[in-house]
C-alpha cells in the first residue's frame, strides 16, 4: 500500500497562507496561485494549501476543512522551547503551552486558518 506523500490543507486565501508557511518552514513554494499553493518538504512529502472555496469536491461546513494538524517532531525538549518561543515572537495563537502529556514534551498553536501546529519530542 502506497504512503501519503502530500497533506493538503483546506485554507481561506492560499497565497496568504503561503507567505505564513514559506516564512515559518523558511522555504519557497513550488507553485503559487490564488486558488493553490504547495511546499516540498525536506522529508519528501509535499504540504498543499487548497482554497476552501474552489476545492473540488466541495467540502462540506465544519468537515476537515479548517481542521487538522501537522506534527513537527524535534529531537529534544530544548528544540520545543526554543520552537515555543520563535513561534510566539511570530505572533501564533498558541492553544496549547508546553507541557509533557503521553507520548512526549509538546505545544499546541494555530495557523492563521485555524489548523493546529504542534510540535513535539518523544519521550
Amino acid at each position: 500500500m502506497p504512503h501519503p506523500n502530500l497533506i493538503i490543507l483546506y485554507v481561506d486565501a492560499p497565497l496568504e497562507s503561503a507567505r505564513f508557511y514559506g516564512d515559518l518552514l523558511g522555504l519557497e513554494p513550488l507553485e503559487a496561485q490564488p486558488t493553490f499553493a504547495m511546499f516540498q518538504l525536506d522529508t519528501g512529502v509535499r504540504l498543499g494549501l487548497w482554497s476552501r472555496h474552489t476545492v473540488e469536491p466541495a467540502s462540506a461546513p465544519g468537515a476537515l476543512g479548517g481542521r487538522g494538524e501537522l506534527a513537527f517532531a524535534v529531537p529534544d525538549v530544548t528544540s520545543v522551547q526554543m520552537t515555543y518561543a520563535d513561534w510566539r515572537t511570530r505572533g501564533l495563537t498558541i492553544l496549547q503551552p508546553p507541557v509533557d502529556m503521553d507520548f512526549g514534551h509538546t505545544f499546541t498553536a494555530l495557523d492563521p486558518d485555524g489548523h493546529r501546529l504542534r510540535v513535539y519530542t518523544p519521550f
